[in-house]
């Protein structure tokens, strides 16, 4: 189709859109934001008649290598380490796909602007097909890996778990509260136009190197289809800021959008790349050196910082802190200890760190084994069931963290954490920012200013409070996470399946108390609250408490 065609074609469809005169069009999706002044432009013509051939060839390419990848016998040549991390990753993935799907309408009837409705509705197409090809990944990797336990009850793992509901909450945020907050913000402007940077083409650099050639296949096919994505994003953006009413919002917006993508994404990706792979090539790139090139480079200074020209007050501060903490404060290494601490609630299984992996970390982190080297030997020492407890109930000098109650990735940074009574009761958060977004940002006033359709951070939100003062045999049993002989474990915090005696069963934890470090700090006096918190604050890296805190960095 020549582009004089192309351009005819958009210009008809936009025609067949109209708004009613004979009645009020009811809002079902709220926002604060105002459209009076916006340009009515789309820069991006996207329309169905180019759109879907490309999308069909895309498709054939990717379930074509799906069944050239069970011919060629990939999945006896991939690493067992990489493939256990994506039954969390591939369980998690399609529900932030298919929520962004569900946002389109949201951002279609809060922008005022027919032909960016035509990208909108292109834009939900994709979503919907990228949950799609993700789930038949997820189903293919099931059928034919070696341990297929953990695939199969992924849907309901993921909404039951202590790291699934993590991303839960980040998908949710594309759906919730403010259309343009969620919708455009959130999910286009920074979700989209940064983060899907390491999501989408640095894990899979990651799975090949590790000899899983379909998520590649699949995810870069996926990655493809972001152009349009941003474009939506940008278009709205400049709608929005065509009205200096919405500068407030806007700026409001960028600081939730950029934190809370931080802390969720790299926390998830950043433990995918540097803990699922074995391959420990030293000119191989680490996450940080991924993010300094793909988020900092190609998203922060070419595409955030040109809009100060807008008068636009970007979040400087916000993109260093994440880079600081990633760098400097160890947030990857800490997040990755974590999830490792909780195996025994886990539906995948985590592989010990080697000697190789600590020469590797060394390298990239210099300073990480005085940090985290001693957990993992224990780690590696514990592994085994019979004569000890799980890691995270044996004196291994690590103090299980509390919650952040804005973006759910524990406090991990311990002299970063911030506390604070609200509504009624007491909550941690991660960091200011996390406390900001929800003691001030997700209001229905901000600065003065009424915000009456942003939304509210409720609900059941730490996965601790659920379970305390529970056995951990009855919460592993109640969750699911248990092989089809009833009483074998699927995580196991080792890839050694031979062996029956090396497999970690329901009673090995019975008797083990689990409880919930928010109750405890609710139930506290003031004194004791006060005194625990410095103490806890004092603490770490490597979760390590004040007493043998040792090494600080």
């Amino acid at each position: 189709m020549s582009r004089q065609s192309l351009s005819k074609a958009h210009k008809k469809i936009t025609e067949l859109s109209w708004e009613p005169t004979f009645a009020t069009p009811a809002t079902r999706f709220g926002t604060d934001y105002s459209f009076d002044k916006a340009p009515k432009k789309d820069p991006l013509k996207q329309i169905l008649r180019s759109y879907f051939p490309m999308e069909e060839e895309k498709d054939n390419r990717v379930f074509g290598a799906m069944d050239g990848a069970i011919r060629g016998n990939m999945f006896r040549q991939v690493q067992q380490r990489w493939m256990e991390w994506q039954k969390l990753f591939l369980s998690i993935i399609p529900f932030p796909e298919i929520s962004a799907a569900r946002a389109m309408p949201m951002a279609i009837d809060a922008v005022p602007n027919p032909e960016i409705h035509n990208g909108l509705a292109v834009q939900m197409i994709d979503e919907v097909r990228h949950s799609t090809i993700q789930m038949n990944l997820k189903r293919l990797y099931m059928n034919h890996y070696i341990d297929p336990a953990g695939f199969d009850i992924s849907e309901k793992a993921f909404a039951n778990n202590y790291a699934g509901t993590i991303g839960r909450q980040f998908g949710e945020g594309f759906i919730t509260g403010d259309a343009i907050t969620a919708a455009n913000i959130y999910l286009t402007v920074v979700a989209e136009t940064a983060f899907t940077n390491t999501l989408f083409v640095a894990m899979p650099s990651e799975a090949a190197a590790n000899g899983d050639y379909l998520l590649p296949t699949v995810f870069h096919s996926v990655q493809s289809d972001e152009s349009r994505h941003i474009s939506n994003g940008y278009s709205i953006l400049l709608m929005a800021l065509a009205d200096e009413d919405n500068r407030q919002l806007l700026e409001r917006d960028l600081r939730y959008a950029w934190w809370n993508n931080h802390c969720v994404v790299d926390a998830a990706i950043g433990t995918f790349i540097e803990y699922g792979t074995k391959d420990r090539r030293k000119d191989r790139d680490s996450y940080a050196e991924m993010w300094r090139r793909w988020i900092y480079d190609d998203y922060y200074r070419s595409y955030l910082i040109p809009l100060e020209k807008y008068g636009l007050k970007i979040p400087h501060d916000l993109v260093e802190e994440s880079w600081n903490r990633i760098v400097n404060k160890g947030y990857v290494h800490e997040v990755a200890q974590f999830f490792a601490t909780g195996w025994p609630v886990n539906y995948w299984r985590i592989d010990p760190m080697t000697d190789q992996d600590f020469e590797w970390f060394e390298h990239k982190y210099p300073g990480w084994y005085n940090k985290y080297g001693k957990w993992w030997e224990n780690y590696n020492r514990l592994k085994y069931p019979g004569k000890n407890k799980p890691i995270a109930f044996e004196d291994v000098d690590y103090q299980y963290p509390h919650r952040c109650w804005t973006c759910m990735v524990p406090c991990l940074i311990r002299e970063d954490m911030v506390t604070d009574k609200v509504d009624g009761q007491w909550r941690t958060y991660c960091s200011e920012t996390c406390a900001w977004t929800d003691i001030k940002a997700f209001r229905p006033e901000y600065e003065g200013r009424p915000t009456p359709n942003m939304g509210r951070l409720t609900g059941h939100r730490e996965w601790e409070t659920l379970h305390h003062n529970q056995d951990l045999a009855d919460i592993v049993t109640e969750l699911g996470y248990i092989r089809d002989d009833g009483k074998t474990l699927i995580p196991q915090p080792h890839l050694d399946l031979d062996d029956q005696k090396k497999l970690w069963t329901v009673e090995d934890l019975r008797g083990i108390t689990f409880q919930s470090p928010n109750v405890l700090l609710n139930e506290m006096s003031d004194a004791e609250r006060e005194a625990h918190l410095a103490e806890y604050m004092a603490g770490g890296p490597g979760g390590r408490p004040v007493a043998k805190a040792g090494v600080r960095g």
